[in-house]
């Protein structure tokens, strides 16, 4: 049985940072994708990563700012979130699939989904 479980979430003032994780247990896949949706918005993709190759992709709106990695080893992807904004303030989901998809902006492609992590950013 495939689960994605997610942790890290929480509270944090603007400008600090927060680490969320994704720990992946049942299988491995190829890609891995964050996503988050605040309150009365659609979900959108935040950021994403391709075992093949090491590609990461990020959206605009985080790049420079979130980093996207994973530990194979321990099956784990992680978002590392700093200069956090209000803006960010949202329930963070990850994600899966078993290969890349061009695609891979929308939720749609995704087969496998955890429960997903609050984060709130506020002073």
């Amino acid at each position: 049985q495939v689960q994605l479980v997610e942790s890290g979430g929480g509270l944090a003032q603007p400008g600090g940072s927060l680490r969320l994780s994704c720990a992946v247990s049942g299988r491995t896949f190829q890609t891995y994708v964050w996503f988050r949706q605040a309150p009365g918005k659609e979900r959108e993709f935040v950021a994403g990563s391709r075992s093949s190759g090491g590609m990461k992709v990020y959206a605009e709106s985080v790049k420079g700012r979130f980093t996207i990695s994973r530990d194979n080893g321990k099956n784990t992807v992680y978002l590392q979130m700093n200069s956090l904004k209000p803006e960010d303030t949202a329930i963070y989901y990850c994600a899966a699939r078993p290969y890349w998809s061009v695609n891979y902006y929308s939720a749609s492609v995704y087969n496998y989904w955890g429960q997903g992590t609050q984060v709130t950013v506020s002073s």
